[in-house]
């Protein structure tokens, strides 16, 4: 398995994401519509966390990638997880981020539970192999015993990413 924290590092790393699922959907604004927003808000958020990186060329056109990838299909695998990624030319190379959501975003998971763990990861069009081991990394990773309750207990930055580096061995 590869270590994660090998390109894990304090700025790509939120403790509490900023967007949030609100309590009920503004007037006048579709349940479709809605989703969209809150999936949006949390990929902008990602988006930052990976220009942080140093890797990203031009941000607002990662969030447009991200965006359309999610269009495609749903990022969220499911048991509070999601992955949001693509291959891009605004990747210089491989970056990586991680957030978190205590109450849980709707994400369109397959299970219908809210998300509360994202690992976002971009890489540049030519780089499959370890953008695929990565991909597979982070859902071994989030199978083994005790990962979430550790996820969630960890206070900051630096805790999130030993605990990853921990278990993730």
């Amino acid at each position: 398995m590869i270590r994660l924290t090998r390109w894990l590092k304090p700025p790509q790393v939120r403790i509490e994401l900023v967007a949030r699922q609100p309590a009920e959907i503004p007037e006048g604004v579709s349940p479709e519509r809605h989703a969209w927003s809150v999936k949006e808000a949390v990929l902008r958020e990602l988006a930052g966390l990976l220009e942080t990186s140093g890797r990203i060329a031009k941000p607002a056109r990662l969030l447009t990638d991200l965006v359309n990838r999610e269009k495609k299909a749903s990022t969220a695998v499911g048991e509070g997880i999601a992955i949001p990624h693509v291959r891009t030319r605004q990747a210089r190379g491989f970056a990586i981020c991680f957030a978190r959501s205590t109450p849980g975003v709707e994400f369109d998971a397959p299970d219908g539970a809210p998300v509360h763990f994202f690992f976002a990861a971009v890489a540049p069009p030519h780089d499959d192999k370890l953008y695929l081991e990565v991909y597979k990394s982070i859902g071994e990773f989030m199978r083994r015993e005790g990962t979430r309750e550790a996820l969630f207990a960890a206070k900051t930055e630096h805790e999130l990413i030993r605990v990853i580096g921990d278990l993730g061995k």
